[in-house]
């Protein structure tokens, strides 16, 4: 049984694995990491130079003023040409360090999430289904985010390690008496931020987590609005994410209450350090053993001193987010299951012929969804595939457009196994139209065309066949028309004929709908399976079917039952042959007649 690692390695863990996630980004970004470094050592160094030129103008300038009354007018000019040399040097080293610093991490997340987004379309839909869309986001947003936070800081941590090294020699050279005094003051420094990274690091993690969920909730309830509404659950809702965002509040005030603590006594000690330079100083200012200007220089260095530990603290501080966004990222960017292909070209033309060999599929650990589904369609041909709900109607259309592989057996267009088949060459021949619908917050000839350069003359033709020519020209702007996220300015039906001239403007060699006619009235259904089937379409048609007259329409059937075809003929055969198929597909017939018949008997009792 594994035990649970003591705060000290599991901190120890964190920082280390935090090191190896910055040393990703600096072995993708050296040029960019080393111009930023060498800014802020500028910026570290003249912050040390400063301390020099200020020294060098009080034992030079100020006070031989003081003394003499006056000053002369070249000291007086070197003395500002000191200072104002440093202070440009220095401004410059903050504006190269800041500006490459995000430059370097803004990059980073630019990469990222083009890896994570590649990774996505990359991944077979049986991994989507096993991943809530609020986390993927969460993974391609605030993860990114996290994981590279500490590149902000880093560069100038790096550089004024610089100024760390340069302030502390300097002190040893002027007065080491002074020296050995202040840097007392660095093992409690070292002690208290190690403290503060221990009990910062698990609440730094946890916050991290939370903010995962609460977009995972979130996204959860604007994307079923619709349900939420119609079912008067918005408070239930509100409570649900209330509840997730108060643990996020709770962590995010944990984590500043930790640095409300500890920062200011970080803050206070090197200032303490400073106090007992002076006390001591000035001591040995009376007896001679160093000069005014020396020991100011010596008190300003040691203010100086803070800074570099501080800006170590600023990475530290960051490293447990970055760690907990990095480790989600990877999870993403690891992910196995992604789609093999190889080198055929489904570039046969007309109508494909389709068969399905010993097809099996399950989903993760469950129970296989089809089992040995074996069929074959000729060219040309409509076929309704019908069976009751569960049976694996909408898992079969998936493996037929090949956004899942099938566990065993194979899926075929004209002989050559999808699995075989070039990328692209599939969805080149192959076009889905879903039962969910999707319209992008796009026009009508965006929605349609989708990046294609198709002529307008194209796209009417596939609305035509669609039976969406008439709407779309009442429209307000025709094909320029808006129609909202998800096509929320149109109707169900409406929605559904654009996505089926979508499918149809790329002349598939086979078709595929889903129930994807389902919200269409059975008269305009009629028109558009009369137009697909008398080859208007050129393309063999597969619809997933429920209503009597769309399954007459085809040329023959296809029966799932508990995942395996039970029959395939004609829609006649099997209403004579089929017994499951029969009650099936006049089941709303014999509950109108027997409906009809209880309404005849109570008329007669009456």
């Amino acid at each position: 049984m594994p035990t649970k690692e003591s705060p000290a390695r599991e901190n120890s863990s964190v920082m280390l694995r935090g090191l190896r996630v910055i040393g990703v980004a600096v072995k993708a970004e050296p040029r960019i990491f080393t111009a930023a470094v060498l800014a802020s050592a500028v910026y570290g160094g003249m912050t040390v130079a400063s301390s020099w030129a200020l020294g060098w103008a009080t034992d030079n300038a100020v006070l031989p003023a003081f003394a003499r009354g006056g000053i002369g007018g070249s000291t007086l000019v070197v003395s500002a040409l000191l200072i104002v040399g440093v202070a440009v040097l220095k401004a410059a080293g903050i504006m190269g360090r800041r500006i490459l610093a995000g430059v370097m991490q803004y990059r980073m997340q630019a990469r990222t999430r083009r890896a994570v987004t590649r990774q996505y379309l990359k991944l077979p839909l049986s991994w989507h289904h096993r991943h809530p869309t609020g986390q993927l986001l969460s993974n391609a947003n605030a993860d990114v985010e996290a994981a590279w936070a500490p590149l902000a800081p880093l560069p100038m941590a790096v550089g004024v390690v610089v100024m760390l090294v340069t302030a502390a020699t300097a002190i040893v050279l002027v007065d080491p008496v002074l020296a050995v005094v202040g840097f007392l003051i660095f093992p409690a420094v070292a002690v208290l931020n190690l403290v503060y990274q221990r009990r910062l690091s698990p609440l730094a993690m946890r916050a991290q987590q939370l903010r995962a969920e609460v977009s995972e909730v979130a996204h959860e309830s604007f994307d079923g609005a619709l349900v939420v509404k119609t079912l008067g659950r918005e408070d239930d809702e509100a409570e649900r994410f209330r509840a997730r965002a108060d643990e996020l509040r709770d962590a995010n005030i944990a984590v500043g209450r930790v640095r409300g603590l500890f920062d200011p006594l970080l803050e206070a000690l090197p200032t303490l350090g400073v106090l007992a330079v002076l006390l001591v100083g000035s001591v040995r200012l009376e007896s001679g053993g160093v000069a005014a200007g020396e020991l100011i220089q010596i008190a300003y260095l040691f203010t100086l001193l803070a800074f570099p530990i501080r800006a170590l603290g600023w990475v530290l501080a960051e490293l447990p987010r970055s760690v907990v966004g990095w480790t989600r990222v990877r999870d993403v960017l690891d992910a196995t299951g992604s789609m093999e292909y190889g080198t055929a070209e489904l570039d046969g033309t007309g109508p494909a012929a389709i068969e399905a060999e010993g097809v099996t599929y399950a989903y993760a650990e469950g129970a296989p969804v089809l089992t040995d589904v074996t069929f074959s369609v000729a060219p040309g041909r409509t076929v309704a595939v019908v069976g009751p709900t569960g049976s694996g109607k909408s898992t079969l259309t998936q493996l037929l457009a090949r956004l899942i592989d099938p566990g065993s057996g194979a899926v075929r267009i004209d002989g050559t196994d999808l699995r075989e088949a070039a990328k692209g060459a599939v969805s080149a021949s192959v076009a889905l139209v879903p039962q969910q619908t999707f319209l992008f917050d796009d026009t009508v000839r965006g929605n349609i065309a989708l990046g294609l350069a198709v002529p307008d003359e194209t796209i009417w033709a596939a609305l035509r066949l669609a039976q969406a020519d008439g709407f779309v020209s009442a429209l307000p702007s025709g094909l320029d028309t808006k129609v909202g996220e998800r096509g929320a300015t149109l109707s169900g039906g409406q929605r559904q004929r654009v996505a089926l001239a979508r499918a149809l403007v790329r002349r598939p060699r086979l078709l595929i709908l889903d129930d994807a006619t389902s919200s269409v009235d059975p008269q305009v259904e009629k028109r558009i399976l009369y137009g697909l089937r008398d080859g208007a379409g050129d393309s063999t048609v597969i619809v997933v079917a429920y209503r009597m007259a769309t399954i007459a329409l085809a040329d023959e059937v296809v029966y799932l039952e508990h995942g395996a075809v039970a029959d395939h003929g004609t829609h006649e055969r099997l209403l004579a042959r089929c017994e499951g198929y029969r009650r099936l597909v006049t089941a709303y017939e014999r509950e109108e007649a027997e409906r009809a018949a209880l309404d005849s008997d109570e008329e007669v009792v009456a």
